[in-house]
């Protein structure tokens, strides 16, 4: 991954960053690729791959709209069968499987339950929503239409066996197996998908890819595109406010749910997103984690909506939204939605209390869906379609815009995006994707006996638990990691033991670090599991500060912007009760 230089110069000023140099100094690539969310990465590590001259923008931090509010889940989508989308499954579990190979370091199996109350709900409305995705009652589903459901479903995803078929348990069983469940269960479903603890990291692991294959393939981020000329798009730099034009042949829009605004700004009217926000809570609840022991639970509620309660470290997320959103409103998880969540722990889990001191991080998105009219939210296809359109402005140049998209069928979705734009370049593929380990994954030990052989090195050079740390943190990717720290010396950090300062150095100058949000919530996970306090928000200030070469006044404004981001979108509380919680949960 490229290293930029400073955000700011010595006295407080603009610098021009390295990443962004790379592009203006030479503004012309065979591809565009506007936004930097999962598909755009994915699609610009694809082409990267082919050897094409590929330059990809995104407008903020990479990975921090759509895909940063994702529920950490790599899936088949079981619901889907509902909607009649068999492709969009076939896909989505054939992708989940090679996930499990290619990117083992973040992407684990998962096991999940379904609690069940009734036996035949849902049988007589299940029809007329899989034919209309308008009517029927939303009553939740019955053992005997998921029953049917997860056959359907084990015939999609076995992959030769690999993945265990679903069981179902009796309400004698389920009780013994999760004794706080609502006494009322009647049955329970488990089946296998998996767990994404680490999306944002992921998402860098897959850019990281696309810049190791050469000095074709340039990125940066918090780079804007703000039109088009007869010489190209119009980018402008967020951080120095300079523009320029980068001439292509093919502009790519993955932009999310965002991809109309995109296009207007390039001077192309289209209708193509309706998306929905969807949001989440983080819980410290010690009981209720154990409950789970590290099974997701996920059910349907009676609105229709889908819900999970899943452990992801240390902590419990509940999820999830399916809202009708403006994506020109910013999205944040309100009370209603707080209220809503915490019924829905109480109708599975009646005898575990909840209250809002235990929430320790919220977030919301937008899904990029599709316009859909009266269709309801939740029968909204997840499936994804690619369009594209001369670009008039200049001749024998196309625009490509991608409608839909999501975390699981990313790899899939690029080899797509990638062979319709090749077609358009005239060239052929000459590398596959399919199987291909990404970042960290390459190599990653997956027996014990392996881990032990990857261990004795970095063991060597800086003990035994920071290496498991490190190899659990950024996969085999530890290397490049403990390199750093052996060179720097691995000084701690005062504020928390989750991180050193010279791992958040390494972090700040080696990933295209530009704010300290950055690294609060994508580097790292200290936002998510409700690490970060007043006192380690100056702390990193001054690491990351120091990094990058901001002065006072910029590091100032830095924690104040990041303190802002936390509180108001993502409901941190600081203080005395900020730093309470972080001594007890450390």
């Amino acid at each position: 991954m490229s290293t930029p230089s400073a955000s700011t110069a010595p006295d407080g000023t603009p610098a021009t960053r390295t990443d962004v140099a790379r592009i203006a100094s030479n503004p012309r690539a065979s591809v565009v690729i506007i936004g930097g969310g999962i598909n755009g990465l994915a699609t610009f590590r694809d082409l990267a791959l082919q050897g094409v001259d590929v330059v990809l923008v995104e407008r903020g931090d990479y990975v921090s709209g759509a895909s940063s509010a994702s529920s950490h889940m790599i899936h088949g989508g079981v619901r889907y069968l509902e909607n009649g989308e068999f492709r969009l499954v076939r896909e989505s579990v054939q992708e989940r499987n090679g996930l499990l190979k290619t990117a083992p370091h973040y992407v684990k199996p998962l096991r999940t339950t379904i609690p069940i109350f009734s036996t035949v709900s849902g049988v007589v409305a299940a029809p007329l929503r899989f034919l209309t995705h308008k009517g029927g009652s939303t009553k939740e589903r019955g053992a005997l239409l998921i029953k049917v459901g997860l056959s359907l479903y084990d015939s999609f995803s076995r992959d030769g066996g690999s993945v265990p078929r679903h069981q179902f348990r009796g309400r004698k069983a389920s009780l013994a197996d999760l004794p706080a469940l609502n006494p009322d269960v009647k049955y329970t479903a488990t089946y296998f998908d998996a767990s994404m603890h680490d999306p944002e990291r992921l998402a860098l692991d897959v850019l990281h890819d696309a810049l190791a294959a050469g000095e074709h393939a340039r990125s940066a981020n918090y780079v804007e595109a703000v039109g088009f000329t007869p010489e190209g798009v119009v980018v402008r730099d967020r951080v120095s406010g300079a523009e320029f034009a980068i001439a292509a042949d093919v502009v790519v829009n993955t932009s999310g749910p965002w991809t109309d605004l995109t296009n207007e700004a390039l001077g192309m009217s289209t209708e193509y997103m309706g998306g929905t926000k969807g949001s989440h809570i983080v819980l410290d609840h010690p009981e209720l984690l154990a409950e789970l022991d590290g099974r997701e639970l996920f059910f349907e509620n009676n609105d229709g909506r889908i819900v999970l309660i899943y452990p992801l470290k240390g902590r419990v997320m509940v999820g999830t939204t399916d809202i009708d959103a403006d994506v020109r409103e910013p999205s944040v998880c309100t009370e209603e939605e707080v209220d809503y969540f915490f019924d829905l722990v109480k109708h599975v889990f009646p005898t575990f209390t909840l209250d809002r001191s235990q929430i320790v991080y919220r977030f919301a998105g937008i899904r990029p869906l599709p316009k859909h009219d009266d269709t309801q939210p939740g029968f909204v296809s997840r499936d994804y379609r690619i369009v594209k359109t001369p670009i008039e402005e200049r001749a024998g140049s196309t625009l490509v815009s991608l409608v839909g998209g999501k975390w699981t069928t990313f790899r899939a979705l690029a080899e797509h995006m990638t062979n319709d734009v090749l077609e358009l370049l005239g060239r052929s593929r000459t590398v596959s994707t399919v199987g291909l380990a990404i970042g960290g994954g390459k190599a990653y030990p997956t027996t014990d006996a392996a881990r032990r052989v990857w261990l004795a090195d970095p063991t060597d050079r800086v003990g035994r638990l920071r290496a498991e740390q490190l190899l659990e943190r950024y996969g085999t990717r530890a290397t490049e990691v403990i390199d750093y720290l052996e060179e720097h010396g691995d000084v701690a950090l005062a504020a928390t033991a989750e991180y050193s300062r010279t791992e958040i150095e390494y972090l700040a100058t080696a990933e295209s670090v530009v704010h300290l949000i950055d690294v609060l919530l994508r580097r790292t996970s200290l936002a998510f599991t409700g690490s970060v306090t007043a006192e380690l928000l100056d702390e990193l200030g001054d690491v990351v500060g120091s990094a990058l070469g901001w002065d006072a006044q910029a590091r100032s404004r830095e924690v104040a912007d990041a303190r802002a981001e936390l509180e108001v979108a993502h409901g941190v509380v600081f203080g005395a009760q900020s730093a309470q919680h972080h001594t007890a949960s450390a």
